[in-house]
C-alpha cells in the first residue's frame, strides 16, 4: 500500500512539474515590443489539418489492432 502511494506521489509530482516547464512567458504590453502602431494580434497555429492526420493514424492504428485480435481468437 505504501509503494502504491509512493508510486502516485511521484507521478503527480513528475506530472504537474513537466506542465509548468512548458509555460509560455506573458505577451508584451500593448503598444510595446513589437514595433508597430496598434494591438496586434498573435499569429494563429493551423491546427485542424494537423488533428486530422492525428486523429486518423489512431485510428488506423486502432483498426490494426483490432484486426489482428480478432484473427487470432479465430485461429484458436
Amino acid at each position: 500500500m505504501k509503494k502504491k502511494i509512493i508510486t502516485a506521489l511521484f507521478t503527480i509530482v513528475f506530472t504537474l512539474s513537466a506542465s509548468i516547464g512548458f509555460t509560455q512567458p506573458p505577451p508584451p504590453p500593448t503598444g510595446a515590443g513589437h514595433g508597430a502602431s496598434g494591438n496586434q494580434t498573435g499569429g494563429n497555429a493551423p491546427v485542424g489539418s494537423g488533428l486530422v492526420l492525428l486523429l486518423g493514424l489512431g485510428a488506423a492504428y486502432g483498426g490494426k489492432k483490432h484486426y489482428r485480435m480478432h484473427a487470432e481468437e479465430i485461429e484458436e
